[in-house]
């Protein structure tokens, strides 16, 4: 008889993890013996069960599971309702020495700090997306040779802005989330470029609260669109002269804002990249830093542990609310908040939408939660915040980074493509096998910390430093493959007119 190889979170616990494929026939911990083949992050039995456990409860069994048989969604359902809270174990500290770094990044006249120095060309509206497009492309192969300080050109391009209500939640929220890259301390410049007829008129974006240096017209004025690119070449070489001229300088790391993000995630999301992620995010927080943590609907289920942490009753009165909108919003779309997780999380052993918000949560680290925002709403203070999102990856870091996140960090485990200019996106392998198979996209991988080869607080110090280096300017893997062009996907609210 063979030996399983698994991971057993909590010795109460009456699951454990295939760290590996389980045949037919193996040992289990506690004397069991797998009576299914348990492919690798998903869940076996090894007692009897009426109720799984996770370090905290998975879901219900909607049948006796004995030991040794696959536990999945097959047999597991989600239940809604407050569950119990374990407390948090003690979260990773910053060192004194900790507190005092700096990273090397772009001081703005407005005061905040960049960590890359791009200029951004942003389009109002769907109909002048291609002209920002063939903008990006002549600035980046005629200006960007002129100007090495500068780190590109960036058309951010979106299918809004028009055939919507002037009023109400979409514009709202397209607006807040322009205004907020518009902004951006990693844009050192700005141009915008509308059609000129669209619901969404450049002139509601004025001055003030919008970044240094940004310019504005609408194609229909210019003449058409190759008047339109030249005349944004005059204007953008006009940017590119100052914006170029910038230089990276000492920035106490207590000014990184780092968006927390999962995709793809699998059976090991939750036991080792988003804890090892976590412990980095309680180290920055330690130091004065932000980690934005969002994605409410795949929260949702373990809202509970957030509130518990909420540093006043407002906080978690806040987060409370955002989950009774969505519940709500699902429900006048005869759609569940549960309907959750997605093929290819039940493919890597994720059950229930409990297990999967379980997971995420851990992403944001065992400190207090001290805020909570609106989508694409500017974050402020310091430490772990929340963000209301959905949980589209896309949507919900474009929101994140519309609200300040100068750098994200990223975890998968089915392996996820993404990157996301102009904030540098960190990629975090949850499983070694597929951080292996797609080496070239992933920053990190803590499938070690499944192997027993490094510690969950060894790989959060790990990601920790990545995060310094990133911000200082160390290209990510999606950066190097030229990922971000396309993945600006502001949240889309309200009747297309």
């Amino acid at each position: 008889m063979n030996a399983a190889s698994t991971i057993l979170l909590s010795p109460a616990d009456n699951v454990a993890v295939a760290n590996g494929r389980i045949e037919i026939g193996a040992e289990l911990p506690g004397g069991a013996v797998a009576v299914a083949a348990i492919d690798p992050g998903h869940k076996v039995a090894i007692k009897p069960i009426a109720a799984g456990k996770y370090a905290q409860a998975i879901g219900r069994a909607t049948q006796a599971i004995a030991p040794g048989e696959h536990v999945h969604s097959h047999n597991l359902v989600f239940e809604s309702g407050r569950l119990p809270v374990v407390p948090p174990s003690e979260a990773e500290h910053a060192t004194e020495a900790d507190r005092k770094r700096t990273f090397m990044g772009y001081r703005r006249a407005d005061g905040r700090a960049g960590t890359r120095n791009f200029i951004g060309i942003i389009a109002s509206v769907n109909c002048s997306s291609t002209v920002c497009h063939a903008i990006a492309d002549e600035a980046n192969r005629t200006l960007l040779p002129k100007y090495p300080g500068i780190d590109g050109f960036v058309p951010i391009v979106h299918g809004q802005g028009c055939g919507m209500s002037a009023t109400g939640d979409g514009m709202m929220v397209l607006h807040r989330t322009l205004a907020g890259y518009a902004r951006h301390p990693n844009f050192g410049g700005v141009l915008m470029v509308g059609l000129g007829c669209e619901v969404n008129q450049l002139t509601l974006y004025g001055q003030k609260g919008v970044a240094a240096g940004k310019r504005h017209f609408n194609i229909q004025e210019a003449g058409g669109s190759r008047k339109s690119v030249e005349r944004a070449m005059g204007v953008l070489a006009e940017i590119a002269e100052e914006v170029g001229q910038l230089q990276r300088e000492p920035i106490p790391v207590s000014e990184i804002v780092v968006g927390l993000q999962c995709g793809g995630s699998d059976g090991m999301s939750g036991i080792t990249a988003n804890p090892a992620l976590g412990a980095a995010v309680d180290i920055l927080a330690g130091c004065g830093g932000i980690g934005i943590l969002s994605e409410t609907t795949e929260i949702y289920g373990a809202e509970h542990l957030l509130a518990y942490r909420a540093a006043s009753p407002e906080i978690a009165a806040k987060l409370d609310g955002f989950v009774k909108w969505w519940e709500d919003h699902t429900a006048k779309h005869g759609a569940s908040i549960d309907n959750n997780p997605s093929p290819g999380n039940k493919r890597g052993g994720l059950t229930t939408i409990l297990e999967k918000s379980l997971g995420a949560v851990a992403k944001g680290g065992q400190t207090p939660l001290n805020g909570v925002f609106g989508y694409a709403e500017k974050v402020s203070g310091s430490g772990l915040v929340f963000m209301d999102t959905p949980g589209y990856d896309p949507v919900s870091a474009t929101g994140q980074v519309a609200g300040g996140a100068n750098v994200i960090v990223f975890t998968t485990g089915r392996g996820s493509c993404f990157g996301c200019r102009p904030t540098p996106s960190i990629k975090v392998a949850t499983n070694s096998t597929m951080y292996h198979q797609m080496e070239e996209d992933m920053d990190v991988n803590c499938g070690v910390i499944a192997s027993g080869e490094k510690t969950i607080a060894g790989m959060g110090r790990e990601i920790f430093e990545l995060i310094i280096e990133t911000a200082s300017g160390r290209k990510t893997k999606s950066e190097a493959f030229g990922y971000g062009d396309n993945e600006f996907v502001p949240w889309h609210l309200g009747a297309t007119l």
